[in-house]
């Protein structure tokens, strides 16, 4: 994963955000974009072209459902690979879980049974995955409300998986503190557990507050926990970009958000320069 290019702090494409992106390109040194948005959509896709001329883009999925019983659609991966290939992406990503079953499309990420059988099941498929689009391919870890008994730890069970694929990690910072703080575990405790020589991204965001649980909104400013996050993965391992994701409640002063990625830019900067190739 070292050998991957080191492409900064960037932000979350969002239609909402499209002037404003265009207008402060020069602060922004990547964008990720969600890749449904774009796989089969003529005239969107030529915008992301556009906008790949200009900047590194990154596919994002929400889609992929890797943790289903079936594989992932063909037609699906097919467009996959040709959007990465449209925009030369580095890498591209998906979420650890699954989205529908053989019936059903859930509308959600939801969690997996944390065994090691499931885990070394979807190591082979995420390998597939990479094979088949021909990048590499980054598995994020996800937020869950309900945490039913398994045999493995949340931090265990994306070990597992990653010890048994060629696959890196795109570490959610701020879904390891929503999660920490529903379910009640120490977030230094799930980064000992990791492999954090696998992460390549972060994601950075904002969460909603509700009286008894934090919800994963990505409607508000990152918190001061998630910034603390972020500064602990970056001392333990090289980190190759930040991102910056926003999906609601966008400020009216853009400038909110280029203030985040400039600070994100400045953690991933303050780790000493004899460590950016290596841990």
């Amino acid at each position: 994963m070292g050998t991957l290019p080191r492409l900064g702090s960037g932000l979350g494409y969002r239609a909402e955000l499209a002037e404003d992106i265009d207008l402060h390109a020069d602060r922004i040194d990547w964008l990720e974009v969600i890749s449904e948005h774009f796989l089969f959509a003529r005239e969107a896709r030529e915008r992301l072209r556009e906008l790949a001329r200009r900047f590194p883009v990154v596919p994002h999925g929400v889609e992929l459902s890797i943790g289903s019983d079936r594989e992932p659609d063909a037609a699906y991966l097919e467009a996959l690979a040709s959007l990465v290939e449209d925009v030369d992406a580095p890498w591209f990503s998906d979420h650890l879980c699954f989205t529908r079953t053989d019936e059903v499309a859930l509308g959600l990420l939801a969690p997996l049974p944390r065994t090691r059988q499931v885990a070394r099941r979807l190591a082979g498929r995420a390998d597939w995955v990479r094979r088949t689009v021909g990048r590499p391919f980054l598995l994020e870890n996800i937020t869950y409300y309900v945490d039913l008994a398994t045999p493995l730890t949340e931090a265990q069970f994306i070990a597992e998986v990653l010890e048994h694929c060629d696959c890196g990690l795109l570490l959610d910072v701020a879904n390891l503190d929503i999660n920490a703080r529903n379910h009640g575990f120490d977030p230094l405790d799930f980064l000992d557990t990791l492999p954090l020589e696998r992460v390549v991204q972060v994601h950075l965001a904002g969460a909603g507050e509700e009286e008894e649980m934090t919800l994963d909104t990505h409607s508000e400013a990152v918190p001061a926990r998630v910034w603390d996050l972020l500064e602990e993965v970056v001392a333990r391992t090289p980190v190759q970009a930040a991102l910056i994701e926003r999906d609601a409640n966008f400020p009216d002063d853009f400038t909110e958000l280029l203030d985040e990625v400039g600070r994100a830019r400045t953690v991933l900067a303050s780790r000493p320069a004899e460590l950016i190739g290596g841990a």
